[in-house]
Protein backbone atom coordinates (compact mmCIF):
# COMPACT_ATOMS: atom_id res chain seq x y z
CA UNK A 1 0.00 0.00 0.00
CA UNK A 2 0.94 3.29 -0.78
CA UNK A 3 1.47 6.02 1.80
CA UNK A 4 -0.23 9.22 1.54
CA UNK A 5 2.10 12.20 1.10
CA UNK A 6 0.24 15.17 2.97
CA UNK A 7 0.56 18.02 1.71
CA UNK A 8 0.64 21.44 4.21
CA UNK A 9 0.08 25.27 2.59
CA UNK A 10 2.91 27.31 3.19
CA UNK A 11 3.13 30.43 5.50
CA UNK A 12 4.76 32.31 3.09
CA UNK A 13 7.64 32.30 5.39
CA UNK A 14 9.77 29.05 5.23
CA UNK A 15 11.59 29.81 8.13
CA UNK A 16 8.33 29.78 10.24
CA UNK A 17 7.11 27.27 8.33
CA UNK A 18 10.53 24.78 9.89
CA UNK A 19 9.72 25.80 13.24
CA UNK A 20 11.65 29.26 13.91
CA UNK A 21 9.52 31.45 16.16
CA UNK A 22 7.78 34.45 14.78
CA UNK A 23 10.45 36.79 14.87
CA UNK A 24 13.52 34.59 14.17
CA UNK A 25 11.51 33.97 11.17
CA UNK A 26 11.11 37.47 10.36
CA UNK A 27 14.29 38.84 10.41
CA UNK A 28 15.69 35.76 8.31
CA UNK A 29 13.25 36.11 6.11
CA UNK A 30 14.73 40.26 5.76
CA UNK A 31 18.01 39.14 4.80
CA UNK A 32 17.06 36.45 2.57
CA UNK A 33 14.58 39.10 0.43
CA UNK A 34 17.45 41.36 0.83
CA UNK A 35 20.28 39.12 -0.55
CA UNK A 36 17.40 38.43 -3.15
CA UNK A 37 16.95 41.94 -4.02
CA UNK A 38 20.55 42.89 -4.32
CA UNK A 39 21.27 39.57 -6.72
CA UNK A 40 18.50 40.73 -9.41
CA UNK A 41 20.60 44.11 -8.99
CA UNK A 42 23.75 41.96 -10.00
CA UNK A 43 21.93 40.71 -12.78
CA UNK A 44 20.15 43.40 -14.12
CA UNK A 45 23.60 45.71 -14.02
CA UNK A 46 25.64 42.64 -15.44
CA UNK A 47 27.89 42.52 -12.39
CA UNK A 48 30.85 40.25 -12.33
CA UNK A 49 32.81 40.04 -9.15
CA UNK A 50 35.60 42.67 -10.99
CA UNK A 51 33.21 44.77 -12.45
CA UNK A 52 31.01 45.08 -8.93
CA UNK A 53 34.80 46.62 -7.52
CA UNK A 54 36.03 48.91 -9.95
CA UNK A 55 32.38 50.36 -10.67
CA UNK A 56 30.99 50.33 -7.04
CA UNK A 57 33.83 49.44 -5.08
CA UNK A 58 32.43 45.96 -3.34
CA UNK A 59 34.38 43.36 -1.93
CA UNK A 60 34.49 40.72 -5.60
CA UNK A 61 34.29 37.37 -2.43
CA UNK A 62 30.90 39.55 -1.01
CA UNK A 63 29.79 39.74 -4.39
CA UNK A 64 30.72 36.05 -5.11
CA UNK A 65 29.41 34.82 -2.27
CA UNK A 66 25.79 36.36 -2.81
CA UNK A 67 25.62 34.86 -6.74
CA UNK A 68 26.34 31.15 -5.03
CA UNK A 69 23.37 31.72 -3.16
CA UNK A 70 25.28 32.38 -0.04
CA UNK A 71 22.60 34.55 2.60
CA UNK A 72 25.02 34.69 5.93
CA UNK A 73 25.48 38.45 5.63
CA UNK A 74 24.12 40.38 8.61
CA UNK A 75 21.60 43.28 7.62
CA UNK A 76 23.79 45.82 8.05
CA UNK A 77 26.06 44.63 5.57
CA UNK A 78 23.51 44.05 2.97
CA UNK A 79 22.45 47.89 3.75
CA UNK A 80 25.82 48.86 3.11
CA UNK A 81 26.24 46.93 -0.12
CA UNK A 82 23.06 48.41 -1.56
CA UNK A 83 24.34 52.15 -0.44
CA UNK A 84 27.57 51.04 -2.63
CA UNK A 85 25.12 49.95 -5.49
CA UNK A 86 23.45 53.64 -5.52
CA UNK A 87 20.98 52.50 -4.14
CA UNK A 88 18.43 54.34 -1.17
CA UNK A 89 17.73 52.06 2.01
CA UNK A 90 14.71 53.79 4.05
CA UNK A 91 13.39 52.24 7.05
CA UNK A 92 9.66 53.30 7.91
CA UNK A 93 8.35 52.26 11.65
CA UNK A 94 4.42 52.58 11.67
CA UNK A 95 1.85 51.40 14.51
CA UNK A 96 1.26 47.69 14.44
CA UNK A 97 -2.30 46.07 15.09
CA UNK A 98 -0.88 42.93 16.21
CA UNK A 99 1.15 42.84 19.41
CA UNK A 100 5.09 41.88 17.80
CA UNK A 101 5.67 43.95 14.92
CA UNK A 102 6.35 42.70 11.59
CA UNK A 103 9.52 43.40 9.57
CA UNK A 104 9.79 42.75 5.94
CA UNK A 105 11.62 44.35 2.58
CA UNK A 106 9.12 46.32 0.22
CA UNK A 107 10.66 47.03 -2.99
CA UNK A 108 10.08 49.54 -5.59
Amino acid sequence: MRDKIKIVESSGNVFLDIGFSKEEAEREQLRVDLVIKIYQLFEELELTPAKALADFGLDPSDVSRIQNGDCDFNVDKLFTILSQLNRNVEIHITPSDEKVGYLRVVTT
